[in-house]
């Protein structure tokens, strides 16, 4: 009968607690995370001992091609690489499971609900039996939903059901969403009432279901699990209902739609799995280690190295739902002691400013990416709280990261070498001396893209090569330096400028502050240069005085200055340019 009690309150099994439930989990913490933010708004090495890729060519130590340059991540090891090899996502979680105990609480969210590895799998089971009746085998599902223990079952769920999650990304408007679900081929959304109520994401629950889509709700199957289906559940929750192959697709994200028409990202168990593995291989982690995730799990970094990563080795998980809670997380930080913390610069910029000096003491870890670290960055968290930022490096479609620093091999300014089995080749571009395009290819690399104007069509990357659209340069030693997006270069006076290097030149000058520094059209000059900044006191003089101390040319000056209150910021942490490029025109134009 032992069993029979801890299956009674079936919604909590499943990840979402009931609202009485609610109310009890940490107090003090639940009227302050409860108003979810609304604005939360990247011939290789033979791997034999993975799960194998899609290409399946051995690749050589390096590689050279005519009139390009490359290199290749070394190796991986084989104990590392063997613990994944020929799983799938569900398969390796219960072998987690097996390995580090299954009782033990292994996740945590910001209600309190504790969850062992067993409990992920009893919900898990409970899910994946109803998805199954509800939807196709292979089908793509939407999830809707946010950094809860509930989107760890669901998740998992669907991976046992043999169905694919599309992590739908809900602070990007209701018009995108639904342009990413039609991209996919979508007819199902999981979701949750409590998280449309709170997020306050009725209107995006509209559009959805005018579009013709309908929704599972997590609260519901609370009511409608008897005691067999309970029962069932607990003795079958290692055993998978479909079984896939690691080279099928697992998971679908999507890029961030600029123009409206966000790609779909489809990536395998082998591409989630070889991350994995390549992370591994880099960084040092295990049981002994408690991991805080404010990364949204539509975010490649927040589900691949925020999620799934750690459930793999053992490494304790905390979720929390919005990265935008600056005052809030150094206090969370402090009560729950995670020794790893990821993030991007402008979150780790808002946290220090928020924190006291004792909040991030259990840290020996911050890793951040999807946008450069400034120096002050560094800086300010090695004096104040005595920790080690890790800068790396990464791409949704390599599921995601491709080159990380660490604490024993690091270069200041670059982003870490390759991971282990990535290759890589810099393509020339005119009007730029020092590196190239980087194209990559390695077991992470996706299966492809899906487009709105082919929906539900694979298109797989050529030869395996992925083109990533960044101009980078990579040393002697294989570190990686990022000189910018391709598209983050504006031709002024016939010469190739970075923006990036506009940005990281005004935050050494006025490092308290947030910057972004976009292109506009200019009819003498080709492009222009326009710098919006939240730097009251911004001046022309200072940055042409900047520019000539710090080696530029002048043409690195902008142009204009705009003064804002707030640079803005997408939900994955990224520097929303769309936005500021809009914003630039409309206030360059009075």
């Amino acid at each position: 009968m032992g069993g029979c009690r801890r299956l009674r309150r079936t919604g909590a099994a499943l990840g979402y607690p009931e609202r009485r439930s609610l109310r009890r989990a940490q107090p003090e913490l639940e009227e302050r995370v409860a108003p979810i933010d609304r604005a939360y708004s990247q011939r290789p090495i033979s791997l034999p001992n993975l799960p194998p890729t899609r290409h399946g060519r051995a690749i050589s130590p390096v590689c050279v091609l005519p009139g390009r340059t490359g290199v290749t991540g070394k190796a991986f090891s084989s104990q590392i690489a063997g613990r994944l090899a020929g799983h799938t996502l569900f398969s390796a979680l219960v072998d987690a499971a097996g390995r580090y105990g299954s009782r033990e609480p292994q996740l945590e969210d910001a209600v309190g609900q504790k969850f062992s590895y067993g409990r992920i799998l009893l919900g898990a089971r409970l899910l994946a039996k109803r998805f199954e009746k509800v939807t196709q085998a292979g089908e793509i599902v939407a999830v809707l939903l946010p950094n809860a223990n509930a989107v760890v079952s669901t998740f998992f769920a669907l991976q046992s059901a043999g169905r694919v999650p599309a992590m739908l990304n809900y602070t990007a408007g209701p018009a995108i969403v639904v342009s990413a679900c039609r991209t996919v081929k979508a007819r199902l959304v999981i979701a949750s009432r409590q998280f449309i109520e709170k997020a306050e994401l009725n209107a995006l629950q509209e559009a959805l279901e005018a579009a013709g889509l309908d929704f599972f709700w997590l609260e519901d199957l609370a009511d409608d699990v008897g005691l067999f289906e309970k029962l069932c559940a607990a003795l079958f929750a290692r055993r998978a209902l479909a079984r896939p192959k690691p080279d099928d697709p697992a998971l679908v994200l999507f890029t961030s739609g600029s123009e409206g028409h966000p790609k779909a990202v489809v990536l395998s168990h082998g591409n989630l799995l070889s991350n994995c593995a390549q992370i591994a291989e880099r960084i040092a982690f295990g049981p002994q280690d408690k991991l805080f995730n404010v990364l949204p799990v539509f975010h490649s970094f927040g589900i691949t190295g925020g999620m799934v990563l750690p459930l793999m080795f053992g490494v304790k998980l905390f979720l929390y739902p919005s990265p935008l809670h600056m005052k809030i997380i150094p206090q969370v930080v402090a009560k729950t002691r995670p020794t790893i913390l990821f993030g991007t610069d402008t979150f780790l910029t808002g946290y220090a400013r928020a924190a006291k000096d004792s909040d991030f003491a259990s840290l020996r870890l911050v890793v951040a990416g999807a946008e450069a670290v400034r120096e002050e960055t560094y800086r300010t968290w090695a004096e104040r709280f005595d920790t080690l930022v890790l800068e790396g490096f990464g791409m949704t479609e390599a599921a995601p990261v491709v080159a990380v620093n660490t604490p024993d091999e690091r270069k200041p300014g670059s982003v870490g070498k390759l991971l282990p089995g990535i290759e890589a080749r810099l393509e020339p571009v005119d009007g730029i001396e020092k590196g190239g395009r980087l194209w990559l290819r390695g077991p992470n690399v996706m299966l492809g893209y899906m487009t709105h104007d082919r929906p539900g069509e694979l298109q797989p990357p050529g030869d395996g090569w992925h083109d990533s659209g960044d101009i980078v340069e990579i040393d002697e030693n294989g570190f990686v330096t990022i000189r910018g997006r391709a598209k983050r270069f504006a031709k002024v006076a016939g010469e190739m400028v970075s923006l990036g290097a506009i940005e990281m030149m005004v935050s050494r000058l006025w490092p308290q502050a947030n910057h972004a520094a976009v292109a506009l059209p200019d009819k003498r000059k080709g492009e222009k240069i326009v710098l919006v900044t939240t730097w009251d006191a911004a001046d022309k003089e200072p940055l042409v005085k900047a520019a000539r101390e710090q080696g530029y040319t002048e043409l690195m000056v902008p142009n204009i200055i705009i003064k804002v209150a707030e640079i803005p910021v997408l939900g994955s942490g990224k520097t929303d340019y769309v936005t500021a490029q809009k914003l630039a025109g409309e206030r360059a134009i009075r």
